[in-house]
């Protein structure tokens, strides 16, 4: 059952984000208040919203927070006519604790596997070249209207599709890079790229592993099965990509079934209790 966060709580969640995350955050009546121009104020309202059900006094609660409170004061520190610029299309894994919500899906790609929304390009000055997905609370919270926005995000990330689609056809062994502004999980979720991923395909399907949103793999013959999994295991939160492969078609993204263990064959490859070690007899040309 979830728990309704107290004040006491998340005034504590919220010290601990300003020491931890070097983020300047005031005390207010009812809530927190950012400085800057213009001052954000964000009520426990909205910060029992930025943990979705977390516990405050946790890591991943205080991460949550922070990340919320970071895209706050980074919106506000930007003109809307600035954003209309940075708003990108971004693929989110169904199944990923960082998925921004519900009421952020623009498009549901068949399959219940992967949801696309709005990000923005540039927001994080330490990391100019990332695009960030941005809770629709937190858009609306601008003054914008992201209905006005998602048409060119639409033709944006097929025009990407196309330009992988191309690469994918000269290097048909290459794995699956970003292209723009759209990471490998974000292009999946283009008609134009699944079309031709899937065109020569007699059944109309075929397996992809991308365990990261920088890489994916379309040839699972050439990649051992412990790898892929290994792989999303290992990567951080915010670059893992899907936890097990995909099936793809062209109107559909659907994991595989669970099952089976690909982990436990490789780390269990046990030596010959006896090495055979043979006289060799050399001669001298």
């Amino acid at each position: 059952m979830v728990r309704w966060p107290e004040p006491p709580e998340l005034r504590r969640c919220a010290l601990a984000v300003a020491v931890l995350h070097d983020l300047d955050v005031l005390p207010a009546i009812d809530g927190i208040v950012l400085p800057g121009r213009p001052p954000v104020e964000v009520p426990w309202t909205e910060c029992r919203r930025a943990l979705g059900g977390v516990e405050p006094e946790t890591d991943d609660g205080r991460h949550r927070l922070a990340r919320w409170l970071l895209l706050r004061r980074w919106l506000a520190d930007r003109p809307l006519e600035d954003l209309v610029e940075r708003a990108r299309p971004y693929g989110a894994c169904v199944e990923s604790p960082l998925h921004p919500g519900l009421d952020w899906v623009r498009r549901r790609v068949l399959g219940d596997a992967l949801d696309i929304g709005l990000g923005f390009v540039g927001l994080d000055p330490r990391d100019p070249d990332r695009v960030l997905p941005v809770p629709l609370r937190l858009i609306e919270a601008t003054g914008a209207d992201p209905d006005a926005w998602w048409p060119n995000s639409v033709v944006y990330l097929e025009r990407m599709g196309r330009m992988a689609a191309d690469r994918m056809l000269r290097a048909p062994d290459a794995p699956l890079r970003p292209m723009g502004d759209c990471d490998v999980v974000t292009l999946l979720a283009s008609l134009t790229l699944r079309a031709a991923m899937v065109a020569d395909v007699p059944d109309g399907m075929r397996t992809v592993a991308i365990p990261m949103r920088s890489r994916g793999w379309l040839d699972l013959n050439r990649v051992d099965p412990a790898f892929s999994a290994a792989a999303a295991r290992l990567t951080a939160a915010e670059d893992r990509g899907f936890s097990r492969p995909l099936l793809v078609t062209r109107e559909e993204v659907a994991l595989a079934p669970e099952g089976g263990d690909v982990l436990r064959p490789a780390v269990e490859d046990r030596i010959a209790p006896v090495i055979d070690l043979r006289d060799v007899m050399y001669h001298r040309l």
